[in-house]
């Protein structure tokens, strides 16, 4: 249904419903809200109904029971976004567009034959349906500044460096790139900030390169910004939303991403014009969580979906998506190979309660950004957990794949039994037999040289558990447990390493709407240093938990982590933005983010929970998104550029 984004910008960004690697989906339009505390053996931690429950209510969300357009939705589109064709985006992909997008696609764009059946009025509460938000929250937002004179031309001798995501999945920006230095740190002001329209969720990892700061937002627009002054060089919308890291390649001075609808992009980093889109995968709840890797002449795709999500409705016909990760050419963007997870396509399992066919093996997602091994010739990926039952050894385990064929070398399993879904939060009949754990690979792995000429693979899982492997083989050399991990647990979107010291942030909730109880003399949230080649630990920073009971916060560090000589930079769901000392774990800088600020547009902008993308530290600058507006956590829509 979301081709084409043309049109007025009519209404505010949604209050997301689906997806990420909590694998949190909406259930049925008119399912019950609040807060559920008598499910059996809850011990006084809570079970949500609906996974509406994870959304903070900012007065702008409409009732799906009695809105109009659940009846629309019903007769006009429920046929085939509800399983009957293939291929439609499901309701609760529908329902992470903006309602602009929507409105666009239904009156000039790929649904217009379908919306011109429908009024304006009608094709808005369509909109607000899906987004669950009311279209009189849209207040048209100031365009940025666009750059002038001298500004608009890029710096031809600033090349990309090979740093974060997509590039070097160690997350360490080296002192020649950084231009900063740890004294400088306590010094570190707001240069300038911009909010990102409408949104409620900023995900995107800040890329700099060419003397601009490239960026993707909630609404699918892609920004050029120059890194001094803010002003905008260009900006696309080309896509879905954008929650990857935007990778540069210094060769073409092309960047590449990868967007909500499973589509992976490139596009001329000069000017934003749109060189290719590959969709990465057939199935209809198909995403893109983890960044693309350039590397090797190619570029490596991870595939993840939604259906964790679609899968609590107990007439849903769980599960037929699998996790892969795919090889594009450069140049055309058409797929050279595919590794899957789950090897063979799932299979009938039998019917459930409702007499809904169920299949399996299922899922194993892959969450994370494959990291490139150039002397071996392979990538290493994590996956998820299994969908539906049976669990298979294909599930939460780490693999290795020849980078020229995408034929897998080995795969070692960390968790056996692993298959859930939404369902299982819920107390639902569809949650798998297995009930969990839920304990995804989430984060990327690490490739880290030791002392001794050799290297360990270093893996971050849900469970709470850092993993050392062989990379040769697989083999498990050490295991070290950091915090009690569970479904919003453990080890979520990035660590980090500065040379064979391993940072590991942790994010252990204390109640999770799931109805779980953790041992809370093992919450490890905050950030932990290891050594890579014992996996010992060197020292713990427990996170202050500063949030004095208010919904929606929590002291744990969910965002990825990003190194500099002598200073570790971590996001928590508190909104705080914290430096720590590399060496000794102590806070040396800290600023809270959820505190409004003057944008760049003149507008009052703030930040949220700190989760997914990590910071950018470049040419004396350090740059990071604050906002996440889902998963029971605070929303905001802010990019800060700080400087000594």
């Amino acid at each position: 249904m979301m081709k084409d984004f043309r049109g007025a910008f009519l209404a505010a960004s949604l209050l997301v419903l689906g997806t990420a690697m909590f694998g949190a989906g909406r259930l049925a339009a008119d399912a019950p809200t609040g807060l559920d505390q008598s499910q059996p053996g809850s011990q006084g931690l809570s079970r949500i109904r609906s996974t509406d429950d994870f959304q903070a209510d900012d007065g702008f969300r409409i009732d799906p029971k009695t809105h109009p357009g659940k009846a629309l939705f019903a007769t006009h589109c429920a046929m085939c976004h509800e399983g009957g064709v293939p291929k439609a985006p499901s309701p609760a992909f529908l329902g992470m567009m903006s309602p602009d997008a929507i409105i666009g696609a239904l009156t000039d764009g790929v649904m217009k034959i379908q919306g011109s059946a429908l009024k304006a009025e009608e094709r808005s509460e369509l909109a607000e349906y899906l987004t669950r938000r009311k279209l009189s929250s849209y207040k048209p937002a100031s365009p940025p500044p666009m750059c002038t004179g001298a500004k608009l031309a890029f710096d031809m001798q600033d090349e990309p460096q090979p740093v974060g995501w997509g590039l070097d999945n160690r997350r360490f920006v080296p002192s020649a790139l950084a231009g900063l230095e740890k004294t400088q740190v306590p010094k570190l002001k707001l240069k300038w900030a911009f909010a990102f329209p409408d949104a409620l969720r900023a995900r995107s990892q800040p890329t700099v390169a060419w003397g601009a700061l490239f960026v993707g937002s909630q609404d699918g627009t892609v920004y050029a910004f120059d890194l001094d002054t803010g002003c905008v060089k260009w900006k696309q919308r080309v896509s879905a939303e954008v929650r990857t890291a935007i990778v540069p390649d210094a060769a073409t001075k092309r960047l590449y991403f990868g967007d909500l609808l499973g589509r992976a992009h490139a596009v001329d980093a000069m000017t934003g014009k749109e060189l290719w889109s590959t969709k990465m995968d057939d199935h209809a709840d198909a995403t893109i969580t983890g960044t693309p890797a350039l590397a090797g002449g190619s570029l490596f795709v991870p595939v993840s979906s939604l259906e964790v999500g679609q899968a609590a409705d107990p007439k849903y016909p769980c599960c037929s998506f699998r996790g892969s990760v795919a090889a594009l050419d450069l140049a055309t963007g058409e797929v050279r190979w595919r590794a899957y997870t789950v090897q063979d396509e799932p299979a009938p399992q039998g019917k459930n309660a409702e007499g809904t066919m169920l299949l399996g093996p299922s899922g194993a997602p892959v969450w994370n950004s494959p990291t490139y091994d150039a002397a071996r010739k392979r990538i290493y990926f994590g996956s998820g957990e299994n969908y539906s039952s049976p669990a298979d050894d294909n599930s939460d385990a780490v693999f290795a794949v020849d980078a020229e064929t995408g034929k897998r070398i080995w795969h070692t399993q960390l968790t056996k039994g692993d298959a859930w879904n939404v369902g299982c939060m819920l107390g639902s009949d569809s949650c798998p037999k297995e009930k969990g754990p839920d304990h995804d690979v989430a984060a990327s792995t690490l490739l880290i040289p030791l002392a001794d000429g050799k290297q360990m693979l270093v893996a971050g899982q849900k469970s709470g558990e850092a993993w050392g492997l062989d990379p040769d083989t697989g083999k498990i050399l050490w295991t070290r447990r950091l915090g009690h991990g569970g479904t919003q647990g453990g080890v979520h979107f990035g660590m980090a390493a500065e040379g064979a010291r391993v940072f590991v942030p942790i994010n252990d909730m204390a109640d999770t709407g799931d109805a779980r109880v953790y041992d809370a003399s093992i919450r490890g949230s905050g950030l932990h240093a290891i050594d890579a080649a014992t996996g010992k630990v060197v020292w713990n920073a427990r996170a202050p938990d500063l949030c004095g009971g208010a919904k929606f916060c929590d002291p744990g560090v969910s965002a990825a982590i990003t190194a500099m000589p002598g200073v570790v930079f971590a996001g928590h769901l508190d909104g705080r933005f914290r430096a720590y000392d590399s060496d000794s774990g102590k806070i040396i800088w800290e600023v809270d983010t959820t505190k409004p600020v003057k944008t760049i547009t003149g507008v009052e902008g703030k930040g949220g929970a700190m989760s997914g993308p990590g910071a950018a530290v470049a040419h004396g600058h350090v740059i990071v998104n604050s906002g996440y507006g889902m998963y029971s956590h605070m929303a905001g829509n802010l990019l800060m550029v700080f400087a000594p």
